[in-house]
């Protein structure tokens, strides 16, 4: 028992040099100037650990029509996330999440809608499929909970469509609608807490054995001395 505990709590610390690796070379990546975004050609190599957060650029033109708004709760309150494709030149199609819309708020006519040629800037993410905790997205009912871009995709009869999606940057005028540049870069690092547990249990474990072993010995030892 002392060696399993002593090896999950190794394995926590080999965790924890993981994540504070990757939370270093994401760090890198918001900070990184923009590259252009992955085309069609790079779209198999799209992997969450390589390239999550990854800053982009792109250009295109937003098909307002077929505007997605995805449940949201940000620092700004409860509200939608408003999820627009934007149809690249070589026919491609990329889901922008534009920003954030307060729930009392969402109707289209009151936000920003650019037309014609638009740069975008902004951070890759990678697919959420399925929706959030304890509720599924319905695309039958249009409720969306999580930015899930295949179904939304689906949904919106889009052709073409990347398999991520770009959380654009906040726009210039920050008090229109809708408000960019909220994504939020925080990773969970309770890898240490938990390698502590572990081998403070292994040590509760390894003085219980010893204290039980000189117990029996104790008894052993009484017992023989009383029969002699």
């Amino acid at each position: 028992m002392v060696a399993g505990l002593l090896a999950l709590g190794t394995w926590q610390v080999q965790r924890r040099i993981w994540k504070l690796d990757l939370i270093e070379r994401v760090e890198a990546r918001v900070r990184a100037p923009p590259a252009a975004a992955p085309g069609p050609a790079d779209w198999p190599g799209i992997a969450g650990a390589a390239d999550a957060y990854r800053r982009v650029r792109l250009d295109g033109r937003f098909l307002h029509d077929r505007t997605t708004l995805v449940q949201a709760v940000t620092a700004l309150g409860g509200g939608f996330w408003v999820m627009t494709p934007l149809r690249t030149a070589d026919g491609s199609a990329v889901l922008v999440n534009r920003g954030f819309v307060p729930a009392d708020r969402r109707d289209p006519a009151g936000w920003r809608r650019p037309a014609g040629d638009v740069p975008v800037t902004g951070l890759l993410r990678i697919t959420e499929p399925g929706g959030a905790f304890l509720r599924s997205n319905d695309p039958g009912a249009d409720r969306w909970y999580s930015r899930d871009v295949a179904a939304i995709a689906a949904a919106r009869g889009l052709t073409g469509a990347a398999p991520y999606f770009v959380d654009a940057d906040a726009a210039p005028d920050r008090d229109g609608l809708p408000v960019g540049g909220l994504t939020v870069v925080a990773f969970r690092n309770d890898h240490l807490v938990y390698a502590i547990t572990w081998y403070a249990l292994a040590a509760m474990t390894l003085a219980a054995a010893a204290y039980a072993n000189v117990e029996r010995r104790r008894k052993a030892r009484t017992a023989r001395d009383g029969t002699a």
